[in-house]
């Protein structure tokens, strides 16, 4: 098959092949790709074997699902043949194949989204001369471009492919420089070849010699060891025996290079830490080693194996909307299906790895392994170890631990919305920035144990950064009785905190909204007094602004200051829903006044002196614009805020 394949892929372009031009995104990786963005040139066999087992894989699935498929399992392989005098590589399966229409998508065009994205960090990371290995280090593979590898050591590229269950193949061919040829062939073998005619070895630019024995067993080994089909090489017969009289003599016998052995099924004593970093390699397509690597097993009523992995960095689409998520799972050995979601929720979605089930159907979807009962206690068992793990790591490894937090945390924390049974497990590992330490984030037991005695809430506030909820007025009661406290920024952190209630019965409370009670002695009652009028008079005139006018505990510098009631929504969760398109209903939120500030006073006492004085309204509304402004909001009408304000700062100044 592999010969034939080789053969066919290695055949002059037909003058009615169909020429058609790269996608415009797809012309510049292949650029960024030909112009060694890679110093490791190697990567490109392991991408290839990665392929050529996926439609392996995917062939044997295929086989189980749909007995009218008449395809033959028994001898499923990937072939390297290479041919030094020619100087190509072949890298052949007799996996599924691909018709045209999924050549053309595949390897013409780049569907996914976010490519825009990271071709210009690309070529920022290059301007800048800085790290372009690892800017570059989630290019193949995360976004689909693992054969576009193959240009980095090759000149030209052929393939041909034939899905299994079609009569007619599909040959491709590109030299990389923005147009490829498709055309159909009639007696293309099942599966796929591609075939690369190698540039020349260069030492300088570690472009090792592929037409070499040698440099393919040491390039498998390194990255394809653990394959579980037989990844076999093909060489010529040696020079001195290839006489004219031979010219027919078939390649020597192929030799199975890999050793086959899915690591999640050896003993951990037997598995080096390079082997489990490679495997995550070629399950994540992540450059980086693991931060963590997770074994689990399980025997009795049903067993199961588990090979996870935590990576050092985030995916770059973490955050896409579209972004696959989940590990690969196999029954028996049998690979079923990439990124099953049912086995890892959304949460934990940066999770890698591989789960082999023993007593699942092979013909089971993704629609019944929702429901599967084993399915979900393999679930609750992952990631009840995941977040045992990053636990241990909090506790023993700080360091590992501080770059798993600031690379996924945010991701973490939206299982305080979705995963109730976990909700305390995840509080645990969390870390959160706070008053007590301008760099080190904190954890929620650092916290209560810290905590002073007659505290009893953990006190927190929402907003967009640090420097502006540590310049906030509601933070001046808080700063002067030496509270600690929580200062959340991440969008997240506007949902969580209203879902849970506690951590370990402490409740946690905002220190924008509602009243606070410090401990400290009340407004005095002729103060109260005092204020009455300005008190009702505002909160009639600032009617469309504001619920309430009152006194305030909470300020101890500052003038104004707004406080939400408790389920309020807050100014940042706001503007997220502006942001994403929608109108939040408004909230009028009180208003409180600080009667030791000068400026508070004299607005009381010119509002006892001259009730019906148009200036005063306008200071009240300033005062009001003022406290929107120090909390980060949107005054409605800036232009008048600032007019305003210029005439009362130039009357002050007559």
């Amino acid at each position: 098959m592999s010969s034939d394949a080789a053969a066919t892929a290695d055949a002059p372009v037909d003058p009615h092949a169909e020429t058609i031009e790269f996608q415009a995104e797809a012309r510049q990786l292949l650029q960024l790709m030909i112009h060694s963005i890679y110093s490791t040139k190697d990567v490109f066999l392991r991408e290839l074997i990665s392929n050529a087992s996926d439609a392996l894989d995917k062939l044997r699935l295929a086989s189980y699902q749909d007995k009218d498929l008449q395809v033959d399992t028994s001898d499923l392989h990937i072939d390297l043949g290479i041919d030094p005098a020619a100087r190509t590589l072949t890298v052949a399966d007799n996996g599924i194949g691909m018709s045209r229409e999924e050549v053309v998508s595949l390897i013409g065009t780049i569907a996914k989204s976010g490519t825009g994205e990271l071709l210009a960090k690309l070529r920022d990371a290059r301007a800048a001369g800085a790290g372009s290995e690892e800017a570059s280090a989630e290019l193949i593979g995360q976004f689909g471009v693992g054969f576009y590898s193959s240009f980095m050591v090759a000149d030209r590229v052929s393939m041909v492919t034939r899905k299994a269950g079609s009569a007619t193949g599909v040959r491709w061919e590109s030299t990389g420089e923005g147009t490829y040829t498709v055309i159909d062939v009639e007696d293309a073998p099942q599966g796929t070849a591609v075939t690369l005619h190698l540039k020349p070895a260069d030492a300088e630019d570690s472009l090792h010699d592929f037409a070499d024995p040698a440099t393919i067993r040491r390039t498998v080994k390194r990255y394809s060891d653990f394959i579980t089909w037989p990844i076999r090489l093909l060489t010529p017969p040696a020079e001195e025996t290839a006489t004219a009289e031979s010219a027919d003599e078939t390649p020597n016998e192929p030799e199975t290079i890999n050793s086959r052995q899915a690591l999640w099924a050896r003993p951990q004593s037997e598995v080096s830490d390079e082997e489990y970093a490679e495997f995550y390699r070629h399950v994540s397509h992540d450059w980086r080693e693991p931060l963590e690597t997770i074994r689990l097993a399980a025997e009795g009523t049903f067993e199961y194996q588990a090979l996870l992995f935590l990576p050092s960095q985030a995916p770059m689409d973490l955050f896409y909307r579209d972004a696959s998520r989940g590990v690969q799972l196999y029954v028996k050995r049998v690979f079923i299906m990439d990124d099953c979601e049912a086995l890892v929720p959304e949460y934990l979605r940066f999770v890698k790895g591989v789960v082999d089930a023993h007593d699942l159907s092979l013909n089971i979807s993704r629609e019944i392994l929702q429901q599967d009962r084993q399915i979900q206690l393999i679930r609750k068992r992952l990631v009840k170890k995941v977040l045992s793990t990053v636990k241990s790591m909090q506790e023993n490894e700080p360091e590992k631990y501080a770059t798993f937090w600031s690379e996924l945390g945010r991701a973490v924390k939206e299982g305080l919305l979705s995963d109730q049974d976990n909700q305390e497990a995840i509080l645990q590992i969390c870390s959160f920035p706070s008053t007590h330490d301008t760099e080190k984030p904190t954890t929620l037991a650092d916290y209560l144990a810290r905590m002073p005695d007659g505290q009893d809430a953990i006190y927190y506030a929402t907003g967009d950064s640090r420097s502006a909820l540590e310049h906030s007025p509601h933070m001046e009661a808080f700063r002067a009785k030496g509270y600690e406290v929580l200062l959340l920024t991440d969008q997240i952190d506007e949902l969580w905190v209203d879902a849970v209630p506690a951590f370990e019965d402490k409740p946690f409370t905002s220190i924008t909204r509602g009243e606070v009670d410090l401990g400290g002695e009340d407004v005095a009652e002729d103060v109260k007094q005092d204020f009455e009028s300005l008190l009702g008079w505002m909160t009639t005139e600032l009617s469309e602004e504001v619920k309430a006018v009152r006194l305030s505990h909470r300020l101890t510098s500052s003038a104004v200051c707004l406080v939400g009631e408790p389920g309020d929504m807050t100014p940042t969760l706001e503007k997220m829903f502006r942001a994403m398109g929608q109108t939040p209903p408004p909230v009028k939120r009180t208003l409180e006044l600080n009667p030791d500030h000068p400026l508070v006073a004299g607005l009381r006492s010119a509002h006892d002196a001259r009730p019906d004085d148009p200036a005063v309204g306008e200071t009240a509304r300033l005062l009001y614009g003022m406290a929107l402004l120090a909390e980060g909001g949107e005054l409605a009408e800036p232009a008048a805020f600032v007019s305003a304000l210029s005439d009362r700062l130039a009357s002050g100044l007559r």
